[in-house]
């Protein structure tokens, strides 16, 4: 396919198919089309290039607030190389970053205001196609949501993973070992000192969080869902070949401009089924549950809670939080095109992607360079069935979620008595008290930390164990929240409740000593209160003040779904277009 169509404004060429969005802007031979091409004029671009020459936007989400995002003002100089290569014009624009190390109170309130914020950018551009340019967590889904409601041509290059940490002769990776070094701190197993040396030691390069994070697992669905070119989720931020990686993602950013190659064509009910395999396959974050509910809400794709809960995909990835390695070394084993031609047989085939060649086409023949990292069928890292599961029953009717492999087994079925916090500062408050009244079988309960009542939905999920347990050597509890935690964590913690407490759900009626069952291989979640009981308690309950009073915060609240719908806003689900606004002049 040639999208280059040279019918200017001057009315020399001939117009070819597929007409170019932009010609709306710069095609026109009166005042309209003076004004958008003097403009561009100003910032030295010849005649040339409104002749025709496919407006490609390049999105970034670079800011030095966002550390994992910071290089990617290198990586747009990339893609518009590669964009000029191409014979395209490269218009970069900035986004809103979202930065999971300093966004207060959490950066997923503020997802939906960048997916926002893309989709009315592209939509008012005279862009033909647009590269996203994404890393951090948020910022890639946010970035697939806009591009998915203005549903031009687009395509997406995540900044890559920062390279391994290393400390003391031993790799260690972002999140992950925080967790654990922290809790080591807490109990006196390792010295301030060496708690410093750690932090010197753990971010060595620009990029996302290394392990099988939010970061890594959404760039790994990216692919899948094929909005990325084959091998662009593994390798590392720094590697040259991230460079070379964004020279063609620009070059064929030109090549879909003025195509069907869409969003809405791209991500399809098949895609999104490959992405939640894939999830299973890698050990992937809770977090892309919601994530990919909320990009599949915006090309009208019926994808359900319950379809994440599968039985029949081995996690074959050793990374951590559920394995051992890093994502260097996934890449290096291969990375995602290795993985995912060694379970073709359990992915539907004939899935487009950016490339104009199904998934499976790009990915064939793709070799696996170390077993270790990426296992064979007959040697997973964990069986099939011990990915993400999707809990019901009386204390979650809408679901909520568990990551198995990164639990302790032994947690899997649990009963035990409930000590209940009504907020995450609550409890922080009292964890390290010698004296709280809690034991092993405790099992702890946090609410108003959902989409609502935090507002947000905070990644404390995997609240820090009480040191009284530390101090007996306990590394593991069950723990109960309407929040999430993030895809580096690890542990027994039941996410996601749905409804959230702050909606009215029954985890707002839990009271400190009820007992609750735990049972994820009968996927069930229950209080063992009799429902008379707890209607008792729902007609006395009152739903909590609303912390949100203004601006986006007060648009939130009264518009976000619940966990179980992705938490999107509800007015932005459902499918749009890229019609260009009405004329301002």
């Amino acid at each position: 396919m040639n999208p280059l169509n040279d019918a200017s404004h001057d009315g020399s060429g001939t117009a070819a198919a597929p007409i170019l969005r932009s010609r709306e802007w710069f095609g026109d031979g009166g005042k309209n089309g003076f004004i958008a091409r003097h403009h561009l004029r100003a910032m030295g671009l010849g005649g040339q290039n409104f002749q025709g020459r496919p407006v490609i936007g390049i999105c970034n989400t670079y800011s030095e607030l966002t550390p994992c995002n910071a290089h990617l003002r290198l990586m747009a100089d990339a893609v518009r190389r590669g964009v000029l290569q191409a014979g395209g014009l490269p218009l970069e624009f900035p986004a809103m970053s979202l930065g999971e190390p300093f966004l207060r109170p959490t950066s997923m309130l503020y997802r939906n205001l960048a997916a926002m914020e893309i989709e009315e950018q592209i939509r008012a551009n005279p862009l033909d196609a647009v590269v996203l340019l994404t890393g951090c967590d948020k910022t890639t889904p946010a970035a697939l949501m806009g591009a998915a409601s203005a549903d031009i041509p687009a395509i997406v290059l995540t900044g890559g993973p920062m390279l391994n940490g290393k400390f003391r002769g031993r790799d260690v990776g972002s999140g992950t070992d925080i967790w654990r070094m922290t809790e080591d701190l807490r109990a006196g197993r390792i010295s301030q000192e060496e708690f410093e040396e750690f932090e010197s030691c753990l971010n060595r390069s620009p990029g996302h969080c290394m392990t099988m994070g939010t970061a890594s697992t959404m760039a790994c669905l990216t692919e899948t869902l094929g909005m990325m070119l084959p091998g662009g989720s593994g390798l590392p931020a720094v590697d040259a070949r991230r460079g070379v990686l964004a020279e063609a993602t620009g070059a064929r950013a030109v090549e879909l401009a003025g195509s069907a190659l869409t969003p809405s064509a791209i991500m399809t009910r098949e895609a999104f089924e490959n992405a939640v395999r894939v999830n299973a396959a890698i050990g992937g974050s809770t977090n892309a549950v919601l994530h990919l509910l909320a990009i599949a809400g915006r090309v009208g794709v019926d994808l359900r809670l319950e379809d994440f809960d599968r039985r029949d995909i081995p996690l074959l990835v050793d990374l951590m939080p559920s394995g051992r390695y890093l994502m260097e070394e996934f890449a290096y084993a291969g990375g995602l095109p290795a993985l995912i031609d060694r379970i073709r047989d359990l992915l539907v085939p004939g899935t487009l992607t950016v490339t104009g060649d199904s998934l499976l086409g790009n990915c064939a023949g793709s070799p696996v360079y170390d077993d270790e990292v990426i296992r064979p069928r007959e040697r997973p890292v964990q069986p099939a069935g011990t990915g993400t599961a999707v809990l019901h029953g009386n204390l979650a009717p809408r679901g909520a979620v568990i990551k198995q492999s990164a639990a302790d087994p032994a947690l899997l079925r649990h009963t035990g008595p409930a000590l209940v916090f009504d907020t995450v500062e609550d409890y922080l408050a009292v964890a390290d008290d010698p004296d709280l009244d809690v034991t092993a079988d405790t099992v702890l309960v946090v609410r108003g930390a959902g989409p609502k009542g935090y507002p947000g939905m905070p990644e404390v999920g995997n609240l820090p164990l009480p040191k009284r347990l530390l101090d007996q050597g306990i590394g593991d509890m069950v723990r109960i929240s309407d929040a999430r935690m993030s895809g580096t964590a690890f542990g027994a913690a039941v996410l996601h409740v749905a409804p959230e407490s702050a909606a009215g759900g029954p985890l707002a009626l839990v009271a400190t000593g009820d007992r609750i069952r735990l049972d994820v291989p009968g996927r069930r979640l229950d209080m063992l209160v009799d429902d008379a009981e707890l209607e008792r308690r729902r007609a006395t309950w009152n739903a909590p003040a609303s912390l949100a009073d203004r601006g986006w915060t007060r648009l939130y609240v009264e518009h976000v779904n619940q966990a179980d719908q992705g938490a999107d806003l509800d007015f932005l689900v459902g499918k749009s277009d890229s019609s260009p606004g009405r004329r301002a002049f």
